[in-house]
């Protein structure tokens, strides 16, 4: 099973230099085949002008297809395609985020618009790294604040419960308030989850293990009794270094989320592989394989991708940045505090990795975790 193949590359379309040499010989053979005709021209020389004429026609119609068949060579070649690029250099800089360079015609054009293009995808994939980062240190630092101010006053009304319940009030009173007590408290342990850094131990991992393991424990737990799980791993893959119980974690997130959009009788499909960062992942609905790039990572660099797919209803294009906003949540009310992808995100930056989420090939959505691998 294939996860990631090479990210697409310049046609195979003509070399620049050989189109330059076939057309330009097309050029020298029209001049030496004038130059011919223009010495059999030459008897006719003795009859008064009608032979300077011709002759005269023909060096203007030599310059002229020269001039013409020469521009029009530059044009496609040369000038076009880089007329082709720099406008699309310039609608980047000017917002259009989605526009691309176009192929050149040649090989060498195909390469040229092939490494603006990457380059403009690192550079917007930096940008968003690097904007995301910013809003987990902000949103953290405000989570950590106030899970603070709240734990305090939270432990006072968990003792008053507590003398409620000794002077006798309404057991289903104080039931219904412990209840929703609870709840409060484990809103508060998320929002610190969130905010505390990840300083654990990193070990060399087998992620595959790791999610075998995930599944293997919410089997056992009976969450996925109806719902069909696949589950799938190349072999060989590359190891990752990092918290064993973190990175469970993700997993075991990501699958419940899973489990949440699909429901009794659907299906979920994981799967593991190798790949390296910069190329496109395959899998996803709408057939785009888009580039992974990671901050302070070179492109090429091995990497492991988990891919967690669903049949749910899956994750409108317009939404699938904010999934992982902090209290961002589909689900609803009551269901869910929207801090669980949150948190997921949050781990798997602290590994140095990313989590995309796009279509699914089951019809939901696509949950894409990458990790770079440990250099060996």
């Amino acid at each position: 099973m294939a996860l990631a193949g090479r990210a697409p590359g310049p046609r195979d379309g003509p070399s620049l230099r050989t189109e330059l040499l076939f057309n330009l010989a097309f050029l020298a053979a029209s001049a030496l085949l004038l130059a011919v005709l223009s010495a059999a021209l030459v008897p006719l020389l003795r009859q008064t002008g009608v032979g300077l004429v011709l002759l005269g026609g023909l060096v203007v119609a030599d310059l002229a297809i020269f001039i013409a068949f020469g521009r029009y060579l530059v044009a496609r070649l040369v000038t076009g395609p880089m007329d082709a690029l720099v406008e699309a250099t310039q609608a980047v800089a000017d917002g259009q985020l989605a526009r691309r360079a176009p192929p050149g015609g040649t090989r060498e054009f195909d390469r040229l618009a092939a490494s603006v293009n990457r380059m403009t995808e690192r550079l917007l994939d930096a940008q968003g790294l690097l904007i995301r980062a910013e809003k987990l240190a902000s949103v953290g630092r405000l989570a950590a604040g106030v899970a603070h101010e709240v734990g305090n006053p939270l432990a006072a009304v968990g003792n008053y419960v507590e003398v409620l319940r000794r002077r006798g009030a309404d057991p289903d009173l104080v039931a219904a308030i412990e209840r929703e007590t609870a709840r409060i408290d484990s809103i508060v342990r998320s929002l610190l989850d969130y905010a505390r850094p990840r300083g654990a131990q990193r070990d060399p991992l087998d992620v595959a293990a790791l999610v075998d393991g995930a599944v293997a424990l919410l089997d056992a737990q009976g969450a996925l009794r109806g719902v069909g799980v696949s589950v799938g791993a190349e072999p060989s893959l590359p190891v990752v270094r990092g918290d064993r119980s973190g990175l469970e974690q993700v997993f075991v997130n990501l699958l419940l989320n899973a489990l949440d959009a699909t429901g009794a009788g659907g299906r979920i499909a994981v799967r593991t592989a190798a790949t390296r960062l910069g190329e496109g992942l395959a899998g996803e609905a709408n057939g785009a394989a888009a580039p992974r790039h990671l901050a302070d990572v070179p492109d090429g660099t091995p990497a492991v991708a988990v891919v967690i797919e669903d049949n749910g209803p899956g994750v409108p294009v317009e939404l699938r940045e904010r999934v992982f906003d902090p209290f961002f949540t589909t689900k609803a009310p009551g269901r869910g505090t929207g801090l669980g992808l949150a948190i997921v995100q949050r781990i798997v930056h602290d590994h140095g990795g990313r989590i995309d989420v796009g279509a699914g090939a089951l019809g939901g959505a696509a949950f894409t975790v990458t990790l770079p691998a440990e250099a060996s």
